[in-house]
C-alpha cells in the first residue's frame, strides 16, 4: 500500500526495519531488541482516516484517526513502561502493521475514546487525552491511562491498574481530542475502586467542543457509570468540576472514561 509507511528509526537517524505491503494494509517485523531512543515513524503519505493500528502485539490492534501528517510513536524506555504488560515492547522480536479501516467503520457506533497507544507527546493520532494535572507526572497515572481500554480498578499505581491520578487537585480537568468532528451520545466513566485508599466522586461535569455540558451523577462503584446524552457533534470534550465525596481518604481516580458514538 503505496500510501502507508511504517519505519523503525534509531536515535542516530538510522532506519532499522521498513514496513512492506501485508494483505490490505502494510506490516514490518523488527528483529532485534529496542534501544533507548529508538521510535516508529508513521506516514499517510497526507492521507487522513480511520486506521487499524497495531504497533505492539503485547497491547493489540485498535482503531484510530489518523491526520494524514507524519508522526513518530516513541518506544518507551524500559524503565519508563509502568502502564504498559510487561510483555509490550519487550523481546527481540516485534511485529506491527497498519490497514486502512473500511468505510463502514466510520458510522459503526463504538467506544470513540479508546486508544491504547495513546502518547504525551504525538500529534496526529486520535483520540488523544490531556490533563492540566497528573500525580507526580508518574507514567501509572497519567491522562493517557483513562482511555487505554483497561478497567481493573481494584489497585494503584502499576500494570493492569494504571489510572488518572489528579494529585489532590479539586482543579483537576481532563481533555479528550477526536481530531475530527464525531457524533457522541453516551459516556460511561469507570471510577478507580482501591477502597479505602480511594475515595470518589460525587459527580462530575463534561464540557463538550459545542460549549453543551452534562453534569453526571456518581456513585462509590466498582463498575462503568454512564449518562445518555442527547447526540451532538463534538470534535472533543472535558471532564472537569469533580466534586469529590464526604470521605477520609483525599485519592479520588479514574480508571477509564468511554464516549459513544460514531464519526460524523
Amino acid at each position: 500500500m503505496e500510501s502507508l509507511r511504517l519505519k523503525v528509526i534509531n536515535e542516530k537517524e538510522q532506519t532499522l526495519t521498513i514496513s512492506s505491503p501485508s494483505g490490505p494494509g502494510i506490516a514490518a517485523v523488527h528483529t532485534q531488541a529496542y534501544r533507548d531512543g529508538d521510535r516508529i515513524a508513521i506516514d499517510t503519505h497526507g492521507e487522513p482516516g480511520l486506521y487499524w493500528v497495531c504497533l505492539d502485539e503485547a497491547i493489540g490492534t485498535t482503531l484510530l484517526y489518523l491526520d494524514g501528517s507524519p508522526f513518530n510513536y516513541p518506544i518507551p524506555t524500559a524503565d519508563n513502561r509502568s502502564c504498559f504488560s510487561p510483555k509490550a515492547f519487550s523481546g527481540s522480536i516485534h511485529l506491527m502493521h497498519i490497514t486502512k479501516a473500511d468505510e463502514s467503520e466510520a458510522a459503526r457506533r463504538r467506544n470513540l475514546a479508546r486508544n491504547p497507544y495513546d502518547h504525551h507527546t504525538i500529534s496526529g493520532f486520535f483520540p488523544h487525552a490531556t490533563a492540566n494535572v497528573e500525580t507526580r507526572n508518574e507514567l501509572a497515572f497519567a491522562a493517557r491511562n483513562a482511555i487505554d481500554g483497561i478497567f481493573e480498578n481494584a489497585s494503584h499505581g502499576e500494570y493492569p491498574y494504571q489510572s488518572w491520578g489528579i494529585n489532590r487537585d479539586p482543579k483537576a480537568a481532563l481533555t479528550i481530542n477526536f481530531g475530527r468532528p464525531v457524533v457522541v451520545d453516551e459516556v460511561r466513566l469507570t471510577l478507580r475502586a482501591d477502597f479505602p485508599h480511594d475515595s470518589w466522586w460525587e459527580e462530575a461535569t463534561v464540557t463538550f467542543s459545542d460549549d453543551s455540558s452534562v453534569t453526571i451523577p456518581l456513585t462509590k462503584s466498582a463498575l462503568p457509570q454512564s449518562a445518555s446524552l442527547e447526540a451532538r457533534t463534538i470534535t472533543a470534550l472535558t471532564l472537569h468540576a469533580l466534586k469529590k465525596a464526604d470521605d477520609p481518604s483525599p485519592f479520588p481516580a479514574l480508571t477509564q472514561i468511554e464516549v459513544y458514538g460514531f464519526d460524523a
